[in-house]
């Protein structure tokens, strides 16, 4: 027991890196997140959410442009006349001498209403600003999934850049007391060399590491639409498997799916809306044009004598458009249309399909690949006791310390590597198995 105690220990010690090795500048604006406030700041500032959100809203002001058809326009004013001279009757009679003028004000109305337009374009832009809906909600669980995975890629490239630094200055340490021996006669100047090589070589790995972390920072802090002097510090110091779909979920079959995806939903219902719109070159037509105008005033000379006076018009009209008859193009446009949206509501299920797949691929290789880390980081756990053990008792070469903190901590972040990738790929078949974020 007291062995496995120590091992635990430094399993524990291994994981808190040792200083701070995030390179900062003067001018920068250090962000602590976490996965929490990630998903905040996405939500809140993401600019393509921003985006959809709008075009939404556009098409909840199309539906209300629609649905203004059967309204009325009112009008109201005044106008007055006045002429001097000569003027022309109808039949050609030439009035001289003329002097006349008057006046006129009042208020009307005047509707014309095409029910076979008005009722199936309003019902089509119902559809459409429905489906806006759903592409919205398509797309925030779109941006929301890369920036999860974007900030699981910039943690696990954080531990690596911290991880290499320690590794580091562990390596600088033993190079200095290796000199010091080969000095003293006590050790080989090849062995000297090969730990400067060696430190050499960790350098670059820390470099490598920097460079993803700082790859992976500029791309977070562009997803959460950031200022560019912002720099982005987790504070998460653990990677723990996530657990957001159920067995049961995991092995559902895809009718379900196809019944949940807001992008399939979003497919269904612009075929429906193209549908209604289409209602306009066929059944519409039989519907006709109801036209009135009404209006009352009072009219006479300016300002004085006026009478009272009105006047209402209707018609009913029936269009019949001889190119619908004849060529039909409209409706082989609507036909078109409907059967490009089919297809492409076909590819969606399909890519739906493909991305559930992958990711209960990706869910099942994470998990396996956990337990084979976690396997290996055990080994390496011992072995690095026993090497320290060893330390104490003088029989064991400081290099030998060095590869078994390296390896240690290669398979810790092997392990943490594979967290990574389980979670991302348990958030992935969250949302591909019609979740909403």
């Amino acid at each position: 027991m007291k062995r496995y105690t120590k091992i635990t220990i430094i399993k524990g010690l291994a994981i808190l890196f040792a200083g701070c090795w995030i390179p900062l500048r003067a001018q920068d604006n250090i962000q602590l997140i976490n996965l929490e406030t990630v998903l905040e700041l996405g939500g809140a500032n993401n600019l393509i959410i921003q985006e959809y959100k709008h075009r939404q809203e556009l098409a909840i002001a199309n539906l209300a442009k629609e649905r203004e058809w059967w309204l009325p326009d009112i009008r109201a004013g005044a106008t007055t006349h006045q002429l001097w001279g000569s003027a022309m009757t109808t039949d050609g009679t030439i009035l001289t001498g003329l002097d006349r003028q008057y006046f006129w004000t009042g208020a009307g109305l005047s509707a014309s209403w095409n029910f076979g337009e008005g009722i199936y374009n309003a019902k089509s832009a119902n559809l459409q600003s429905q489906s806006a809906m759903y592409l919205t909600q398509a797309e925030r669980n779109k941006a929301l999934l890369e920036i999860i995975q974007t900030y699981y890629d910039f943690q696990a490239a954080q531990f690596y850049f911290q991880s290499y630094g320690q590794l580091v200055v562990q390596a600088d340490t033993i190079s200095a007391q290796i000199a010091v021996q080969v000095e003293s006669g006590f050790r080989y100047e090849s062995e000297l060399l090969l730990a400067r090589s060696n430190s050499n070589h960790l350098k670059v790995e820390m470099l490598n590491a920097r460079k993803e972390y700082s790859i992976a920072s500029a791309k977070l802090t562009k997803l959460l639409n950031l200022g560019p002097s912002v720099r982005l510090v987790s504070t998460d110091t653990a990677l723990i498997p996530l657990q957001l779909m159920p067995d049961a979920n995991i092995s559902s079959g895809f009718d379900s799916v196809y019944l949940n995806r807001p992008e399939i939903k979003r497919e269904e219902l612009m075929v429906k809306s193209l549908q209604a719109e289409k209602k306009t070159t066929t059944t519409g037509l039989l519907l006709p044009e109801l036209r009135i105008g009404t209006y009352g005033s009072y009219f006479g000379d300016v300002f004085s004598p006026l009478y009272p006076t009105g006047e209402i018009n209707a018609a009913l009209v029936w269009k019949i458009p001889l190119g619908r008859l004849i060529y039909g193009g409209d409706l082989k446009q609507y036909n078109s249309q409907i059967a490009i949206r089919q297809v492409i509501l076909q590819q969606t299920r399909a890519e739906v399909s493909e991305e559930v797949t992958n990711a209960k691929e990706l869910l099942h290789i994470s998990k396996v690949q956990i337990e084979m880390a976690e396997e290996g980081n055990r080994l390496a756990g011992e072995a690095l006791l026993q090497s320290m053990q060893r330390q104490s008792l003088g029989t064991v070469r400081p290099f030998e310390i060095l590869q078994a903190q390296e390896v240690y901590i290669k398979t810790r972040l092997d392990y943490l590597t594979a967290v990574s990738d389980y979670n991302k790929a348990q958030y992935a078949l969250y949302l591909a198995t019609g979740k909403n974020l």
